[in-house]
């Protein structure tokens, strides 16, 4: 898709003052203007391709709004000042029969318990990239790599000025492709967080990338513990869960 289908009356010099403009007049919404929006946004203006797609956009200052939302959208919902939703699905009743057929020794109780269990594990794997992701942005903007909230880079998670850019996945097993060339020759950096196949942790490679020695995998985990401790409702628990039930 060309750019000027994803905005309308594109002009990259009046993208920044516009995007300033709304950002202030959206200060009640909890939107600002600082290095990072203007990083993130700044990027897409020199690459337009990055720009991601929003639908319906009826003229630039439409396009440029919408951007800013999911913008602050992603950073004023992040795991330390989110509530999560529910789970969205029900279990399948074949479930049970196919346990109870394998396992013939557990009761209803028993299999009621692993399913609740498994969407208590389900609550948590679904904030585990976002705390990942906050996280990250906490200490990589120390080294001028801000965070493209909620993608608000096609495909990129964090930028820098010079127009760097860099995919952060949890797993290797979430891993898109490779590292693929973009505009003008910039490549999109890639690092995820652990092996899927042997649980090994990649905090030294992203070291390297950054050219830091500031990340290490207790250092993650810390940050996990004091954000739930702060925030408990950043992970969903069922009030009829029987692991809630049991505290």
């Amino acid at each position: 898709m060309s750019n000027n289908l994803k905005i309308p009356d594109f002009d990259a010099n009046l993208i920044m003052p516009e995007a300033e403009n709304i950002a202030k007049a959206y200060a009640h919404a909890g939107m600002f203007w600082n290095d990072s929006v203007k990083t993130v946004l700044s990027v897409c203006c020199n690459s337009p391709e990055l720009f991601p797609y929003l639908r319906v956009c009826n003229s630039r200052s439409d396009y440029i709004t919408k951007w800013l939302k999911k913008y602050f959208d992603g950073y004023n919902n992040r795991p330390s000042k989110r509530t999560s939703k529910k789970i969205g699905t029900v279990s399948d009743e074949i479930i049970d029969t196919i346990l109870s057929v394998r396992l013939p020794t557990l009761n209803t109780d028993d299999i009621n318990h692993i399913k609740d269990a498994h969407r208590l594990s389900m609550s948590a794997e679904n904030i585990l990239g976002l705390l990942l992701e906050e996280y990250l942005a906490e200490k990589l903007s120390f080294y001028g790599w801000y965070c493209a909230w909620v993608e608000t880079i096609n495909k990129v998670d964090f930028c820098t000025k010079k127009g760097d850019l860099l995919q952060i996945k949890n797993r290797s097993n979430s891993e898109n492709s490779s590292s693929s060339s973009v505009c003008k020759g910039t490549i999109i950096r890639k690092w995820h967080r652990v092996n899927a196949q042997n649980g090994a942790y990649y905090c030294k490679e992203l070291n390297q990338l950054i050219e830091c020695s500031n990340f290490y995998e207790e250092d993650f985990a810390a940050f996990v513990r004091q954000t739930i401790a702060e925030n408990p409702a950043a992970l969903y628990v069922e009030d009829t869960n029987y692991w809630q039930q049991i505290q």
